[in-house]
């Protein structure tokens, strides 16, 4: 059977990564910071977990470093886009270029590798039921995101700073202040995934590694409309299209027809989504032009 528990397990391990990342990327939407440096924060976090893990012994240290290094890193979104008002997509596009040269060049440094560093002594993250314990993570940061934005002060601020800054800033609300904050978060969620990434789904790193994962993440928050339970529809929607790759591929498809699977889905995804929200569009200056005339 194509369709069976194996295939659910391998989509829920696939989603993790994608999963963090895209609850990061939506803390920053709803800031009013678009996020498009997921990826090259993730390939930060893959490359810090796997040095340190390997230098220490322990994954866990891997982990911690891997948030720090990744939130360390988004303060280059932070300064250039809030601080410095820069253009937070060039600023985005420049932050995975840098990672993927970045990370590769750290990896002849201290490694003396190319390519792939794989080591039998490099440790990687426990199995809990098949997961590691940063995928149970991942799946409770759904929640507590949901009820954050929704319920908790902190969050009806940072929505508040994300549809009006000028009318937060009014009443006391640092709009700069919660922007950093989303990307700082942002940042340490992209450093587990790529934590996730590297020491969980696998124990190696290779050079971009992250293969386009923080692009699908992104697609994600835009499908999920920065919603919490939206993206993590939308993760799983990707994460069952890796799967299934993955599975065509142990059938006898070519690698390289099943590698695409997921980027075919994620075009799939946004051309629907695309349609039906100009549809949406369309009947709403619809309905308003005929409001106008009957009026």
């Amino acid at each position: 059977m194509f369709f069976d528990s194996d295939l659910l397990m391998s989509a829920l391990r696939a989603l993790t990564p994608i999963l963090l990342a895209a609850l990061g990327g939506a803390l920053c939407e709803r800031a009013g910071v678009f996020n498009i440096g997921l990826e090259g924060m993730m390939l930060m976090g893959c490359f810090t977990a796997v040095t340190t893990s390997w230098f220490t012994g322990s994954p866990w240290l891997g982990v911690l470093a891997a948030a720090l290094a990744s939130a360390a890193y988004s303060l280059i979104l932070a300064v250039g886009a809030v601080t410095l008002r820069g253009d937070a997509v060039v600023l985005g596009i420049a932050m995975n270029l840098l990672a993927v040269g970045l990370t590769g060049f750290l990896l002849r440094t201290i490694f003396g590798v190319q390519g792939t560093f794989d080591d039998p002594s490099l440790a990687g993250l426990p199995l809990i039921g098949g997961f590691s314990p940063l995928a149970y993570l991942a799946w409770a940061a759904v929640g507590v995101t949901a009820l954050l934005l929704s319920r908790h002060v902190w969050g009806l601020r940072l929505r508040g700073v994300g549809e009006a800054p000028g009318a937060a800033a009014t009443l006391g609300v640092s709009p700069t202040r919660y922007k950093y904050a989303a990307v700082l978060v942002s940042g340490v969620l992209c450093g587990l995934a790529g934590a996730q990434l590297a020491l969980g789904n696998v124990t190696l790193f290779s050079e971009n590694m992250t293969a386009g994962r923080g692009w699908i993440a992104v697609v994600a928050v835009m499908l999920g409309r920065a919603l919490p339970l939206g993206v993590l529809l939308a993760a799983l929607l990707f994460g069952l299209a890796e799967a299934a790759g993955f599975r065509l591929q142990g059938l006898g498809m070519p690698q390289q027809a099943t590698d695409a699977a997921p980027y075919v889905v994620t075009l799939v995804a946004l051309f629907l989504s695309t349609a039906q929200r100009r549809r949406r569009n369309a009947r709403t200056r619809m309905t308003t032009s005929t409001t106008g005339v009957t009026s």
